[in-house]
């Protein structure tokens, strides 16, 4: 019976994901949050409708959905995107995280919360949700200068995001009395590691990208070059993120007819997609809101004010500076969820006096930016005028 309530459960969510498209297109609401909102309401936390062997395969199928949304960000990495836009990514993508991780620190700090602390929320802040920002964009068919540069963005934010927080833990680890040393060693090789198996694998699929039949073959390729880049990255303790991202921009760099290992993965994600939506909101905790209390308040308001003010500033001080937009790139990367849980957990291991508030103010705030943060993406880009403009999948296929 497990397994007929286990297929029960698998058809039910497709045809939920299916709804949730459908709603979205004719109310503008993005349906990340719509999935999101399913699973909270078939989590444990409301209906516990889900069979208990579905949810526990969240960790797996987190790792196959962002495997394949890591490779097609890596995808926008192209030489020619990066000859148009690439200062513009790098200059506001640093000065989104660098402003996210000051002005939390800052505010946190004179709010009184001790600096250890407040410098491992700093570092969690300026992590993001590279899943649903790209969906956002997928969904509204979103195409133009400013998607160009925020695409670039979501794909090397994560790096940053890391290095700030192996600096931050590091000091707050010296704060407390501890070495910290560790951790920016760790950081570096995470790093360094998950760019070098990127490359590794993507130079010979890259290779093989033009030279295999479209259709079921191509599928298979690239379906093979994604997991088997996350299964190494997991083994060798790397960022699955970042050597997916390195593999495509490796791919879209050196294949011939490059573009159709990412055609295929576009194909076939979304399934995947919604198992990984729903299980997140399954595995909210909206009761961690009432737990918040100032501090969690605090890291709220200033993770907003940072993301806009360094989003704002990257975007007038970049080539093609004066963009009367700018503002809405920080309104864009508020979006965050696995990336930050994971950081909070090693901070959490890492420094065990601080570890209730840690995980309190990032699962709680998780509830508040996953909710909120793709409707705010998706008004970005509506006010950016970019919404529509991008070719449909119909179109593409031709």
């Amino acid at each position: 019976m497990e397994i007929a309530h286990t297929l029960m459960a698998i058809g039910a969510l497709l045809l939920i994901g299916m709804l949730a498209d459908e709603i979205g297109h004719r109310t503008q609401l993005p349906r990340v949050t719509l999935l999101i909102l399913c699973g909270l309401a078939a989590g444990p936390a409301v209906l516990n409708l889900l069979p208990d062997n579905l949810t526990a395969l969240y960790d797996t199928l987190s790792v196959l959905a962002l495997s394949m949304v890591a490779f097609l960000l890596g995808g926008k990495l192209s030489r020619v995107h990066l000859r148009n836009s690439g200062s513009a990514v790098a200059i506001i993508s640093v000065s989104a995280v660098v402003a996210t991780a000051a002005i939390v620190f800052s505010g946190l700090w004179l709010l009184g919360v001790p600096a250890a602390l407040a410098l491992v929320l700093a570092a969690l802040a300026t992590a993001t949700d590279p899943a649903a920002t790209n969906d956002v964009i997928r969904q509204d068919k979103a195409s133009g200068p400013f998607t160009s540069i925020l695409s670039g963005i979501v794909a090397v934010d994560d790096i940053w995001g890391i290095l700030v927080f192996a600096l931050c833990l590091m000091g707050a680890q010296a704060l407390t009395g501890g070495d910290g040393s560790g951790a920016l060693l760790h950081a570096a090789w995470e790093t360094a590691g998950s760019i070098l198996l990127g490359v590794f694998i993507g130079l010979p699929a890259g290779y093989l990208s033009g030279r295999i039949k479209p259709g079921d073959p191509t599928l298979a390729e690239a379906l093979g070059i994604v997991f088997l880049t996350a299964g190494l990255a997991l083994w060798l303790d790397l960022s699955f993120l970042l050597a997916g991202i390195a593999c495509g921009a490796t791919v879209v760099n050196s294949g011939r007819h490059h573009s159709r290992p990412f055609h295929e993965i576009e194909h076939v994600e979304w399934p995947f997609m919604i198992f990984f939506f729903v299980l997140a909101g399954a595995s909210l905790e909206p009761v961690r809101l009432w737990d918040l209390g100032l501090l969690g308040g605090g890291y709220i308001v200033l993770r907003l004010a940072g993301r806009l003010v360094g989003g704002w500033l990257g975007g007038r001080v970049s080539p093609g500076a004066g963009r009367k937009d700018s503002y809405l790139f920080g309104l864009s990367l508020l979006p965050q969820a696995g990336v930050a849980l994971g950081m909070a957990l090693v901070a959490a291991e890492t420094l065990p006096q601080f570890r209730s508030e840690i995980l309190t103010v990032i699962i709680g705030s998780t509830v508040v930016f996953e909710l909120v943060g793709p409707a705010l993406t998706h008004q970005a880009l509506r006010l950016a005028g970019e919404t529509g403009k991008a070719p449909s999948e119909d179109d593409t296929d031709t």
